[in-house]
């Protein structure tokens, strides 16, 4: 069973992917490990949009979440105080100092996932076993939102700029990733086309 960020990042693939393929691309797939343009090259979804590839990159960021009561439930990993930043990769590992998705990822775009889940790691992993229809009438994404970003122009501004930011470490197993913290008015004040999708969750089950 999955738990902690590879949790995250696999519910939040999981979500999206419906929410492609209930907007019309019915080609929508997520890439896996390995394959060619593949998760080493930074890339997690792919769909086609008048006949060209469109390559995606995940980031959930579980710092959405509105109500005090459950922010403050440590059972509740994936449900952290909407904090108004991006989190941003920098560095993917503190030992070889690799650069983060933010410089190499192939994506053409950024899905950006902001989502609150009001279940503890336990009961969410469960339902990540389960098949879609129980998935996703069980899951319970109590907010949600999606910021398209073009990676190419973001990259751009990002490496003239990201100096200025908060870093943060995150350990993942042996070792730590840095990421920099970006309010998200730094950001859309700089790219003209963020998109943002709300809600995304009740699309994604077809609901709309």
């Amino acid at each position: 069973m999955l738990f902690g960020a590879p949790l995250l990042q696999a519910v939040s693939e999981r979500i999206l992917l419906g929410f492609l393929r209930h907007s019309g691309h019915s080609d929508a797939r997520k890439i896996m490990p390995g394959n060619e343009g593949g998760k080493s090259f930074g890339v997690d979804l792919t769909y086609t949009s008048a006949s060209q590839a469109v390559r995606i990159k995940v980031k959930p960021d579980p710092y959405f979440g509105v109500d005090p009561v459950k922010i403050i439930d440590r059972s509740l990993s994936f449900y952290r105080p909407d904090a108004s930043h991006y989190a941003f990769e920098a560095i993917s590992n503190n030992l070889t100092r690799e650069p983060g998705w933010m410089f190499n990822s192939q994506a053409d775009q950024l899905y950006y996932y902001f989502v609150a889940l009001a279940q503890t790691e336990q009961e969410i992993s469960a339902l990540y076993t389960e098949p879609d229809e129980v998935f996703f009438s069980e899951l319970q994404v109590e907010r949600d939102e999606l910021h398209i970003l073009p990676l190419l122009e973001l990259r751009r501004w990002f490496e003239e700029n990201f100096e200025s930011f908060t870093p943060r470490p995150v350990a993942s197993g042996d070792h730590s990733a840095w990421f920099r913290l970006i309010p998200r008015v730094e950001v859309s004040s700089a790219i003209a086309s963020v998109t943002t999708v709300s809600p995304v969750f009740s699309r994604a089950k077809g609901n709309t």
